[in-house]
């Protein structure tokens, strides 16, 4: 069994989708779409920078979903490697949980990629920038990553907001408190904290502004059946109703991400090959986890060559 994964934010860099769209029209004409529907020059962004303004969240999301959609559409339509015939299910990491719906056919493109956008906006609206911050534990497992927000909160919000893998645990909150998890997280037996470079606190409860945005945002949109089950962040769990996707997408902006469970709640079910789409951040983190099985990152031409010749 396969599941097609779809990577979140901080898979982006300058040139992305570059090199894919000069090889494909079929890469362009999704790199276009997304451009006529956020009314954005987001592709000669994604290709020129500055990079500045790409890392900014409202365009860092829709660009990374760009890129991961316009990789899957070669494979299918030049590589005629259908997702609904070759994928058992999709999962994604935050953001990259819209990809694998719009990947499975649930929200059309350019719906993707204004609720993308509009996403970015309301998580970097939600609170203002020095009040939060997030960080990264390494060499701590969840169950440690929790002891050490706990003991650092201090009345403030201190939360496990990405469990990724067994080694990486992301903490979200205030930003007094993260930077006192950092001191602590050594003494309390975590290899090492680090800050991470981001402009907000996402996956923590601060982000109830951006919940109510996308609440509004996700009750207007057209959701439809996935054509294969999602594994969502919020469940660690198969869902493929409508309704329930729509719930969990508004629940996983303050909830965490719960990716390490997700990979071996899949690899239960029977999966035993990865493919990410669009990244090379998720298949190194599916190998921690998951240790035996095949996962594999598509990005370029000669990516999407290689995988239907072993399809």
């Amino acid at each position: 069994m396969r599941a097609f994964i779809f990577p979140g934010q901080g898979s982006q860099s300058v040139g992305m989708g570059k090199a894919l769209a000069e090889a494909s029209a079929v890469a362009r004409a999704v790199f276009q779409e997304v451009d006529d529907a956020l009314g954005q020059h987001l592709f000669r962004l994604m290709c020129d920078g500055p990079e500045d303004q790409l890392q900014l969240t409202e365009n860092a999301q829709p660009a990374i979903m760009a890129n991961a959609i316009a990789t899957l559409r070669v494979l299918e339509q030049e590589g005629g490697v259908r997702l609904a015939d070759k994928a058992d299910y999709v999962a994604g990491h935050s953001l990259g949980e819209y990809s694998a719906l719009c990947a499975a056919g649930a929200i059309d493109l350019a719906t993707t990629a204004k609720l993308l956008k509009l996403r970015g906006q309301a998580m970097q609206a939600a609170v203002p920038v020095g009040i939060g911050a997030m960080a990264a534990l390494l060499g701590a497992d969840v169950d440690k990553a929790r002891a050490i927000a706990e003991a650092a909160a201090e009345g403030e919000i201190c939360t496990v907001a990405n469990d990724n893998d067994p080694s990486q645990v992301v903490i979200s909150g205030h930003r007094g408190a993260i930077e006192r998890a950092v001191a602590l997280a050594k003494e309390m037996g975590a290899k090492r904290a680090v800050l991470l470079p981001v402009s907000a606190p996402f996956h923590c409860p601060l982000m109830q502004p951006a919940a109510d945005a996308m609440e509004k945002a996700l009750a207007e949109a057209r959701i439809d059946a996935p054509l294969v089950p999602l594994f969502a962040n919020v469940t660690a769990a198969a869902v493929g109703d409508a309704d329930t996707i729509r719930r969990l997408l508004v629940e996983q902006v303050t909830g965490m991400v719960r990716w390490r469970e997700s990979v071996l709640a899949l690899q239960a079910a029977g999966v035993e090959r990865f493919v990410e789409f669009g990244g090379k951040v998720l298949t190194p983190m599916v190998k921690r986890i998951a240790g035996d099985v095949e996962a594999v990152s598509v990005v370029s031409m000669d990516d999407v060559e290689a995988l239907v010749k072993q399809m």
